[in-house]
């Protein structure tokens, strides 16, 4: 069972790209505790990444800027706004598997020279024990003949296998969180699914928290112990796993389980959301979800606050909970 106490915490963060008339994110606040997995899932455009690099301090200070957020890490507290994520943090207590391994191995490395620099970089260990530490988390991701495979170039694996890499490289520091951002994207359904195993089965003999972030509700269904739905920038959503799957109370959340293929039962169109995620140039003011609800009204034009439907499961929508408001309606 997870340890509820928060690992990481991060408090209304809201930052804005160079030249853009609105916040890509605004007032985004999550937590995870260790051995926790949070799933943050939206459709691509709707900050999940975004919200991931501003955690790492990854994000280009000339490209975007930061107008408000703490972010709380093991104790220790960062105002976003001034404070730069230390360096000895990233890849260190914090780790990050980016969403495609081809571009973020070097091609001009071999894998255990990728791995082994980010061991001494972290522990200021020898170079020989960077390499035999590089060929443990090499056999620890499962990946046959370690030994062989070391010395090889990231072009010389395939997609499941470079995959394999980054989360050893993740993991070789053994840090407290990590963040998988999109980790199975462009995998087969088998390759996903012993990525997932793997990922999950190491963050339960580490005890690290998890962020992950996907687009894909079945990774979501299979790891998450806990959910936040993000739109526009937003979280729309949050909560338990169990309860944001069996009562769902923000229409976009509704929107994307409909959109679930069925394996079962007679055939049928599937549903869909109407639209798409509007341009940051085009965001609608209020609730940024409104051009696309079938339940929009006069009041959605403006902003709705977050509100308790349920132990530990928020929401931001002026109809919640909607059961209410279908009764009142019917």
């Amino acid at each position: 069972m997870p340890d509820q106490s928060p690992l990481l915490s991060l408090s209304k963060l809201s930052l804005r790209f160079k030249g853009q008339p609105v916040c890509a994110v605004e007032d985004v606040s999550l937590s995870v505790a260790a051995g926790e997995i949070l799933c943050v899932v939206g459709e691509s455009g709707c900050g999940k990444s975004v919200t991931a690099m501003a955690l790492m301090g990854l994000l280009p200070p000339g490209a975007a800027e930061i107008h408000g957020g703490v972010m709380t890490f093991d104790g220790q507290a960062f105002d976003l706004t001034k404070d730069r994520v230390p360096s000895d943090l990233r890849g260190g207590r914090i780790a990050m598997i980016f969403q495609e391994p081809m571009t973020s191995l070097n091609p001009v490395f071999r894998v255990g020279e990728q791995i082994a620099e980010s061991v001494q970089r972290h522990s200021g260990c020898s170079r020989g024990d960077a390499r035999l530490r590089s060929l443990e988390m090499l056999r620890c991701v499962g990946l046959p003949s370690p030994e062989r495979l070391l010395d090889q170039y990231p072009h010389q694996f395939s997609g499941g296998q470079r995959q394999r890499v980054m989360i050893a490289m993740a993991l070789a520091n053994d840090p407290r969180l990590l963040i998988a951002d999109e980790p199975t994207t462009a995998l087969d359904v088998t390759i996903q699914a012993q990525i997932l195993n793997l990922i999950r089965d190491l963050q339960r003999d580490t005890g690290m928290g998890t962020i992950m972030i996907t687009h894909d509700l079945g990774v979501v269904a299979d790891v998450a112990d806990t959910v936040a739905v993000m739109y526009g920038g937003h979280i729309v959503e949050s909560g338990p796993m169990t309860e944001i799957f069996e009562n769902p109370q923000h229409p976009y959340t509704i929107g994307l389980m409909a959109s679930v293929p069925r394996l079962s039962g007679p055939r049928q169109r599937l549903t869909t959301i109407n639209g798409t995620v509007p341009s940051i140039r085009q965001m609608p003011s209020g609730c940024r979800f409104r051009t696309r609800c079938a339940f929009a009204a006069e009041t959605c034009s403006t902003r709705p606050a977050q509100a308790e439907v349920g132990p530990d499961h928020s929401v931001a929508c002026h109809f919640a909970p909607l059961e209410q408001m279908l009764k009142v309606a019917g």
